[in-house]
């Protein structure tokens, strides 16, 4: 049943391993080839839908996913699908508020080391030359105390610094223990015998992708998440893997100028939509979203 699921999704977030760690947590539904991530509405007995990176649906899968939505109570489905930009979606879809960026950075691993060195950004080279010099070493791991570490580093120092609206602690310790050496890995940066600098990358059918990082403010001069970087495309490249998805590009921000130093690809998804299922619920629904939103920037 798994490997028949895997062949018809083409990323991470679709695959059959995404809904079994998912489930764990929500009620999921896998319909006409997409997984569906069903999220109880605080003090309602309602619910709402997400499809990440799923396919276009057809007019069939809308029929399908409006019959499963009214019989568990759901006023809407909201899909990012992984289209590119410009793709027509069917009709009774509406703009949605966007939960993924809808940019992204992908870096082509079929260039040599050579090729892709030669299209980095020229600080991006120079900061890689100055982690190797300041002796800092990038490793694989599958070590629950380094992932403690990777913990420690995003909740006590990357999300705090970015403002980031992160998924909690618990989360990322159930993501790991559900998804540790099947689609997620971790790398960590040391100086000095310390992690200073941690990611956490997917894998799924040809490609890699940059799902979590985090690093220390201090020893920053030693430019270790870059190396840190360089190092998993090399490691993805050895694995014959053909792209790296730097996953998430936005105007302006500090995390869309550190990848753009690796001269990746920016591409653009077709965006997020909704599906409202009870119209007149829906509209309150996104009123009310709209209102947590704005309070939350406010207390951030």
């Amino acid at each position: 049943m798994k490997d028949e699921w895997n062949k018809t999704v083409n990323h991470p977030l679709q695959s059959w391993e995404w809904g079994e760690f998912r489930q764990q947590r929500q009620p999921i539904s896998r319909i006409n080839g997409m997984l569906v991530m069903w999220s109880k509405i605080p003090f309602t007995p309602w619910c709402f839908g997400y499809i990440p990176m799923g396919k276009c649906p057809s007019d069939e899968d809308i029929r399908s996913l409006i019959s499963d939505g009214k019989k568990i109570g759901a006023i809407g489905v909201r899909m990012e699908p992984n289209l590119p930009a410009g793709g027509q979606m069917p009709k009774k879809i509406v703009p949605g508020r966007p939960l993924f960026k809808q940019k992204t950075f992908i870096l082509d691993l079929t260039k040599n080391d050579e090729e892709l060195l030669k299209n980095m950004h020229p600080k991006g080279r120079y900061n890689i030359k100055i982690a190797q010099k300041h002796g800092v070493s990038i490793r694989k791991s599958d070590s629950d105390k380094d992932f403690e570490k990777y913990l420690e580093l995003m909740f006590q120092g990357t999300a705090k610094r970015q403002k980031i609206y992160s998924h909690g602690r618990a989360y990322h310790q159930q993501l790991w223990n559900s998804l540790k050496n099947n689609i997620a890995h971790l790398f960590v940066a040391e100086y000095k015998k310390d992690i200073i600098a941690a990611s956490i990358i997917f894998q799924f059918k040809d490609s890699i992708y940059y799902a979590y990082g985090a690093s220390k403010l201090e020893f920053k001069e030693v430019m270790a998440p870059t190396l840190l970087l360089w190092e998993i495309a090399r490691w993805g490249k050895s694995k014959n893997y053909k792209f790296f998805d730097l996953w998430g590009a936005e105007e302006g921000k500090g995390f869309s100028r550190f990848k753009e130093q690796f001269g990746a690809k920016l591409a653009e998804t077709a965006g997020t939509f909704d599906l409202p299922i009870n119209k007149r619920l829906y509209l309150l629904f996104r009123i009310a979203e709209e209102v947590r939103w704005k309070i939350l920037r406010f207390i951030k």
